[in-house]
């Protein structure tokens, strides 16, 4: 059943049905437009359009009907309804009658489907983010392991410099910590909730945007109606996502391809992505990585496609619009299915050290290390350049390496030159020399790898009873050293709920909490990490933690009282003025052992404005 029939005297063709109908790919929104229609039913409860009673029976149906969906998504499909909007009313219809038909009351299906895509989007985005992070760790674990393993460097594909070959799983790690920062960005951006903005001008009856959007997960409610209905930045930077980090996906198989060949033979990649020839039985062929890089033009022409299809697109919702679906629906999940592969190529991936070794010493890489002795020996870098230049022709002409030649040759083109040389010329000193951050020195690399492992190590969770003796012990050690407030251990088991911790191998090592007043107000107090762990960021994790923790429960804002103002800045706090703080955060001052030399400034951040009465922060310069 069409949801829009009553205006038209025939129904559509049967040939423009199948060109209109959504529902072959818009099934996938089947759940989310379920959780949404939940939620509406909720808002349409609270401003009386539902009884209590109706409520209770349509959310029951709906949950009843998403186990059924969750069970067989694929049936949905064949429903032969238009979209997955349709699909749903009708089962609904089903199971409860005319009841169904009052859920449609105030929404469109065009906000419906700015919000389902936009809950999908996000499902997709925390699965994306977690396959990062294991490919991520996976170039960790083959850094640590082939730690001291000698690689060619390349420039314009001609060997260039020899550089460790953890070196360059670390780059790549670097490229997916911006992929990752990317797509978090993204999704902060994308979580708001557009439900309630109608057609186009934003619902008739008072729902509680806010709140229908903190219910969902949202942020918050989407600010304009017609922006809310026709917005698919989300996709597009979804897309833009995707497309660099298939780059780099690309670029890293090429890497291997090159690797792995009979000309190269740095690595052997693992039987399980390699295939063989149907004629020539001694092959073995990267096709898993050969994939990776051809299927990163189909997710370019979904970004570039999506990017054509919003060009010049008037507002509000149009037709158009059903075409940011499919390509996206294809490109996440290629997208997510190239990491997983690119996460096996590495977990299996063998490297031969000897050959690499042999191909960095050939080559005259360590020609720059040649120019630099000379420059040690006070000799301009262009004039060492040139010299260096010559060495080189000198030694292809009698096929030696650069450490081959005698020191009267060495001498031939310029006396400045020692035995002191050779030291030089060794590839462990050319590695060695590269000292600076960044470098590819094993003492550069080691610190790479010990950073990123500690990134992996930290976890950040709400705290349990449980935790209690950990917390007691952190804020008794702050409390001591007068940089927190003591609290008694019985106040943290009364309000264990208002405390986070950071677990480093399963032990807790950080912890702070969330104490909330009134007029939608919050203060984040007992921060302190333990002074014996050498892992960094668990402070600004926790800060992070906390600031979603107030968002979901619709807190106005967030304030500190802090010694340390530099760090909560970079987490986006603002100053503010200590007199424009309730009585009673200012009360607790009373406990402070610094309470007569106060060096506390206060600091505040902002989640929405407030509609109370509240004296409001001042901007401290």
């Amino acid at each position: 059943m069409a949801l829009w029939g009553g205006r038209f005297s025939t129904g559509p063709d049967e040939a423009f049905k199948q060109f209109n109908d959504s529902l072959p790919f818009d099934y996938q929104l089947a759940e989310q437009d379920i959780i949404g229609s939940v939620a509406w039913a909720g808002a349409l409860e609270q401003v009386n359009v539902l009884t209590s009673d109706e409520h209770t029976k349509l959310v029951a149906a709906l949950n009843e009907l998403l186990e059924e969906v969750k069970a067989a998504p694929q049936a949905v499909a064949t429903s032969g309804a238009e979209d997955i909007h349709s699909h749903v009313e009708a089962a609904l219809i089903e199971k409860v009658g005319d009841l169904a038909k009052k859920l449609h009351t105030g929404r469109s299906r065009n906000d419906q489907v700015a919000t389902d895509f936009r809950l999908w989007c996000r499902d997709t985005a925390d699965h994306l983010l977690g396959a990062i992070a294991a490919l991520k760790a996976e170039f960790v674990a083959l850094a640590e392991r082939e730690l001291g393993t000698i690689l060619p460097g390349y420039t314009h594909l001609q060997r260039a410099q020899p550089v460790l070959f953890s070196h360059w799983c670390m780059a790549y790690v670097e490229m997916l910590e911006r992929d990752e920062s990317r797509l978090q960005d993204a999704k902060a951006r994308f979580n708001f909730c557009p439900l309630g903005s109608g057609a186009l001008a934003g619902t008739a009856y008072p729902i509680d945007r806010q709140a229908l959007a903190q219910g969902l997960g949202f942020t918050g409610a989407t600010k304009n109606s017609l922006d809310g209905v026709s917005d698919r930045d989300f996709v597009v930077e979804l897309l833009s996502c995707a497309s660099i980090s298939m780059i780099h996906l690309s670029r890293m198989a090429e890497d291997l391809i090159f690797y792995n060949s009979g000309e190269a033979g740095f690595i052997e990649l693992a039987d399980n992505v390699t295939s063989g020839s149907s004629l020539m039985p001694q092959k073995k062929n990267p096709d898993a990585l050969e994939l990776i890089r051809g299927k990163t033009g189909r997710v370019f022409g979904a970004f570039s496609a999506m990017m054509m299809t919003l060009k010049a697109l008037p507002l509000a919702y149009n037709k158009d619009m059903q075409e940011d679906k499919e390509g996206l629906f294809d490109a996440m999940p290629t997208w997510l299915a190239c990491i997983h592969m690119a996460q096996a190529c590495i977990k299996g991936v063998k490297v031969n050290g000897d050959k690499s070794l042999a191909a960095a010493k050939g080559g005259h890489a360590n020609a720059t290390e040649l120019a630099d002795y000379l420059v040690a020996k006070g000799v301009p870098f262009r004039e060492g350049h040139h010299i260096v230049g010559v060495l080189v022709q000198l030694a292809i002409s009698e096929g030696k390496t650069l450490e081959e030649l005698s020191l009267e040759q060495y001498k031939s083109v310029n006396d400045v030159f020692e035995d002191d040389v050779y030291p030089v010329l060794e590839i462990d000193a050319c590695i060695k020399a590269r000292q600076a951050l960044g470098g590819t020195s094993i003492e550069q690399v080691t610190k790479a790898v010990k950073e990123a492992k500690k990134k992996q190590q930290i976890t950040v969770r709400d705290a349990n009873l449980d935790d209690v003796e950990d917390i007691a012990r952190l804020i008794q050690h702050w409390a001591t050293v007068g940089e927190n407030l003591p609290r008694a251990k019985s106040d943290m088991v009364h309000s264990i709920n208002e405390f986070a911790v950071t677990e480093i191998d399963g032990k807790v090592s950080g912890c702070a909490s969330l104490y909330i007043y009134d007029t939608g107000l919050a203060e984040i107090r007992s921060l302190g990490i333990d002074p014996q762990s050498a892992v960094t960021g668990q402070g600004r994790q926790l800060v992070e933690h906390l600031l979603a923790k107030a968002k979901k429960l619709a807190l106005n804002r967030v304030i500190v009282l802090t010694r340390v103002p530099d760090f909560f800045e970079q987490q986006r706090f603002t100053f503010c003025s200590k007199e424009s703080l309730p009585e009673k955060v200012m009360k607790d001052c009373e406990l402070c052992l610094r309470k007569e030399n106060c060096d506390e400034v206060a600091m505040e951040y902002i989640l929405k404005p407030s509609t109370r009465a509240e004296i409001p922060c001042k901007y401290v310069a």
